[in-house]
């Protein structure tokens, strides 16, 4: 194979892996579904071999489950990691709450999360909810990442598909009520943490996290 026909074929399995992981994170592809190579191939105008390439990385990454001739299964978020990530989001938002408010910098924090924060409030249409939650995640790592602690904020950043998937996993099971409450929530939360009222802060970052966490009933509390 010449270089150009490699080149090509990396880029085309790219191009599946991109293309499957936007439908699994989004919901489209949901959990418990059985996809196939042929599906996503005929689908895309590939050949089954990228494709095949994009599955075994999405395997790797705890997306999939690969049936051989059968095709492969989209991984269900489960309760108990639905329990864990709210967890673990939890600590982390609260921390970096605390840390701002303790440093002084609450205002330019919230600022930056009002920002985010406008861009959301902006997207009403059904068919723009991918963004709607991905704006979510950037709304909590904004937080995050004002903490200035490098190692905590690359482990938030790991969690980045599993909220992605979580949210939309809500937002899919309330379509109506949901958004409307995640944007009130928000905004109460710049409230909050601009005026440096840590107690109360830390009680909203629970309850606004658990509500997702929520959604799947099984979940330990």
């Amino acid at each position: 194979m010449s270089t150009g026909d490699r080149s090509q074929a990396a880029a085309a399995s790219e191009r599946a892996y991109h293309w499957a992981k936007d439908r699994i994170l989004d919901g489209r592809f949901e959990g418990g579904r059985l996809i196939s190579e042929g599906e996503v191939a005929d689908a895309m105008g590939l050949s089954r071999t990228p494709v095949r390439e994009a599955f075994l990385r999405l395997s790797a990454e705890g997306l999939l489950r690969l049936y051989p001739k059968r095709g492969a299964l989209v991984v269900p978020v489960s309760a108990e990691e639905a329990a864990d990530i709210a967890e673990a989001r939890i600590f982390l938002e609260r921390h970096a709450a605390a840390k701002v408010i303790g440093e002084g910098r609450q205002r330019e924090v919230a600022k930056a999360m009002r920002s985010v924060l406008d861009e959301q409030r902006a997207l009403t249409r059904p068919e723009q909810a991918p963004r709607f939650t991905a704006l979510d995640r950037d709304f909590h790592a904004t937080l995050v990442s004002a903490a200035g602690n490098a190692l905590f904020d690359e482990f938030y950043g790991s969690l980045r598909d599993r909220q992605l998937r979580m949210v939309h996993t809500a937002l899919r099971r309330d379509r109506t009520e949901r958004p409307k409450l995640i944007l009130d929530e928000h905004t109460r939360i710049c409230e909050l943490l601009e005026a440096g009222e840590s107690e109360a802060l830390h009680t909203l970052i629970a309850t606004h996290i658990t509500a997702v966490r929520d959604q799947f009933p099984d979940a330990p509390r």
